[in-house]
């Protein structure tokens, strides 16, 4: 089990085996979440929206006029 210590301005520092086991490098954001019961859940957002491009795939084109219906 890894551990760090919250500093005075509540600082804290990954250690290292977390850092790589998650793939986090400097400017990661980490999403927070308070489970009912007093737990903590850090989840790391190591993947950036345009590395998900294609990712769905469609046979349907849409034109940039049927994007925007309201400027007819």
């Amino acid at each position: 089990m890894a551990t760090s210590t919250v500093k005075s301005k509540g600082r804290t520092t990954i250690p290292r085996v977390v850092r790589t086991a998650v793939n986090i490098k400097p400017g990661t954001r980490l999403a927070w979440h308070v489970t009912p019961g007093g737990g903590v859940i850090v989840h790391a957002k190591t993947l950036s929206i345009l590395e998900l491009a294609g990712a769905l795939r469609s046979d349907r084109h849409v034109d940039i006029e049927e994007m925007n219906p309201w400027q007819n």
